[in-house]
């Protein structure tokens, strides 16, 4: 499935039917009068965030949602029908902007929340609303509301608890193939990753999502590589874990350049806790480690996390700092029928 995450979309909700003008003419019926109906109420256009979904793909086929117009009404006072919602089902996490890309029409970040955007027209009222006493044979009715229309951005923010960030080549993809079920694509060039990955992460019976991001480089918010449009997903992290490769360049050169994109990108990014970990150690020497973690605590890292994304060494104590930063999590549940080391509940086929 291929990775989507801004999609512009057109939107237009239902206008309201014409009420009638209609008579009622029957035989043996003495003075039948009016009886035209009113008309149905339009549809409206309704976003609905759904759990399954991590792509705006289905938007770049089907860009115009139509909700259905109202049903005029008709003679023997019978009423039009009102007609059906547009309901536009759209990954958790999905910003809807107006046309602008600026002004924020609605932040879907929970299953099940739904929110109309255009309402529908409402229906005309028939002749028949019009009588009165003094006013017996009405013949003026409604044409029914308008409908409303709109050109709208879609912007997917992946949720994720903790995001991953680095340059290019810095092992991140390496990383979370390492500690999730993730099949992130690994290669020894630049950009290898184009599009974010999630992955669940399973650690002592807690489990967060990890989002790893295409790699930055300097001058990345003015576009550069392929510039900071992916940093929206990691907006609402908790943590953000750097990797810094221990292998490749300058470590304190490497965590400035990063840093300067997150501030220069705004968002809040600057002000969220890091945890920086020297990624590679396996491919150098024990001394060298100690003095790229020196110079980072230099530069005003807290503490390094040395760790191998290919091995995995060192990667436990990594996640053991990152759950402090997580809220309480519930225990991940065992299948049915499996019991606890310590469960002294005698067997029973019951």
């Amino acid at each position: 499935m291929h990775f989507l995450d801004q999609a512009k979309i057109y939107i237009r909700s239902g206008a309201g039917g014409p009420g009638a003008v209609s008579f009622r003419r029957e035989k043996y019926v003495e003075y039948g009068g009016p009886d035209g109906g009113n008309g149905g109420r339009g549809g409206d256009v309704v976003f609905e965030a759904v759990a399954g979904l991590n792509t705006l793909i289905d938007f770049r086929y089907t860009q115009h949602f139509k909700a259905q117009r109202g049903v005029q009404g008709m003679g023997k006072n019978r009423n039009g029908a009102a007609g059906q919602d547009m309901v536009i089902k759209v990954p958790v996490g999905t910003q809807i902007l107006d046309e602008d890309r600026e002004t924020v029409l609605a932040d879907l970040t929970e299953a099940g929340q739904r929110i109309t955007l255009l309402h529908g027209g409402l229906g005309g009222r028939g002749n028949a609303s019009y009588k009165t006493s003094t006013n017996r044979a009405p013949r003026q009715h409604q044409p029914g509301l308008p409908f409303e229309e709109l050109w709208v951005w879609l912007r997917l923010k992946l949720l994720a608890d903790v995001g991953l960030v680095g340059l290019p080549n810095a092992g991140k993809s390496t990383f979370i193939n390492q500690i999730t079920n993730t099949k992130a694509k690994v290669g020894d060039y630049a950009f290898t990753t184009l599009r974010p990955q999630l992955g669940v992460v399973r650690h002592k019976n807690r489990e967060f999502v990890l989002a790893d991001i295409p790699g930055l480089i300097a001058g990345a918010a003015e576009g550069a590589g392929v510039g900071d449009r992916f940093l929206g997903h990691i907006e609402r992290c908790r943590v953000l874990i750097h990797l810094i490769d221990a292998n490749g360049v300058d470590p304190v050169e490497a965590l400035e350049v990063v840093e300067e994109e997150l501030a220069a990108y705004g968002g809040g990014l600057e002000d969220k806790p890091r945890l920086v970990a020297l990624n590679k150690i396996d491919l150098i020497d024990t001394e060298l480690v100690r003095a790229f973690s020196k110079e980072l605590r230099a530069a005003g890292v807290a503490k390094v996390f040395p760790i191998s994304g290919a091995s995995g060494k060192g990667i436990d104590a990594l996640l053991d700092a990152v759950l402090e930063y997580l809220p309480a999590a519930t225990v991940t549940e065992r299948p049915a029928g499996e019991r606890e080391d310590d469960d002294d509940t005698p067997w029973s086929p019951l």
